[in-house]
C-alpha cells in the first residue's frame, strides 16, 4: 500500500539569510575596501571576499552586520563608521553550498580616525585599492559594482564624503577626493561657489601649510550626520 503522505512528510528546504559588508576608506589618493580571506573548500580556497556571515536566529540583519564588522573585519570604533543597507542579493546559485540570500551593507570610514591596528594588513585581512581587485568569492564582484555605484551617487548627492575625508581639510583635498571616487573631473570654480553657499562646511580658523604652495584654509563639515543634498 502506497503512503500518500510521502510528499507531505518530505522536508522542505528554505533559503537562509546572511549579511555581507563593504567597508570603504580613502588613503593616499586611493579608494580602499576591506577584504577578508575566505577558505571554503572545495568551492573557495584562500580567495578574498567581503566580511560576512549568517544572521543568527535572534538577530536582525542590522545586528548581524554590526557584529561582523567587529568580529571579522577587525574594526574597533563603531561610532566612527557610517553604515547603511546596500542591496539584497538573492541569485539562486550565488552560494554553491546552498540557498543563501545576502542583505549587503556598505560603510564609510575616515582613514585618519582609524587606529594603527585597524589599518594594518595581514594574511587574513587587508585594505585593497578597488583598482587592484580581481576575482572575489561568491558574487562579491557584483556586490562591489553595486556598492561603487551607490557610493558615487551618494558622494554627488549627499555629504557622505564627510565620512571618508579627514575631519579638517582644504577645498583642494575635498575636490581631489571626490574626483577620484567619482572618476571624473569637477568644475572647481562652480563647485567651490556651490558648497560654500550650501552652508554644509565651515572654516576652522586654521590653515594647511605646504612646502610648495601657499597656506590654504582648513574646513570641516558642520554636521556629523549624512545629509541628502546635491553637492555637484
Amino acid at each position: 500500500m502506497k503512503n500518500n503522505n510521502n510528499k507531505q512528510n518530505k522536508p522542505v528546504k528554505f533559503a537562509v539569510l546572511a549579511t555581507d559588508v563593504l567597508l570603504f576608506s580613502f588613503y593616499d589618493n586611493e579608494l580602499l575596501v576591506k577584504l577578508i580571506k575566505i577558505n571554503r573548500p572545495p568551492y573557495f580556497k584562500n580567495i578574498w571576499g567581503f566580511p560576512g556571515g549568517l544572521v543568527k536566529p535572534k538577530e536582525t540583519a542590522e545586528g548581524a552586520v554590526a557584529r561582523i564588522v567587529f568580529e571579522k573585519a577587525g574594526l574597533a570604533k563603531k561610532s566612527l563608521i557610517h553604515l547603511e543597507q546596500l542591496y539584497t542579493f538573492s541569485d539562486i546559485d550565488r552560494d554553491p553550498r546552498g540557498r543563501v540570500v545576502s542583505v549587503a551593507y556598505f560603510g564609510c570610514l575616515s582613514w585618519p580616525d582609524l587606529q594603527k591596528i585597524e589599518k594594518t594588513n595581514n594574511s587574513e585581512l587587508k585594505w585593497s585599492s578597488i583598482k587592484k581587485i580581481d576575482k572575489l568569492a561568491y558574487d562579491h564582484n557584483q556586490m562591489l559594482k553595486v556598492g561603487l555605484e551607490r557610493l558615487k551617487s551618494k558622494v554627488a548627492y549627499s555629504t557622505i564624503i564627510s565620512k571618508l575625508i579627514a575631519r579638517e581639510f582644504t577645498l583642494t583635498d575635498l575636490e581631489t577626493t571626490m574626483e577620484i571616487i567619482l572618476e571624473r573631473k569637477i568644475d572647481k570654480r562652480n563647485f567651490r561657489k556651490k558648497i560654500l553657499k550650501l552652508n554644509v562646511i565651515q572654516e576652522t580658523g586654521d590653515k594647511k601649510i605646504g612646502f610648495k604652495s601657499r597656506p590654504a584654509k582648513l574646513y570641516r563639515f558642520i554636521s556629523h550626520k549624512v545629509i541628502n543634498i546635491e553637492l555637484i
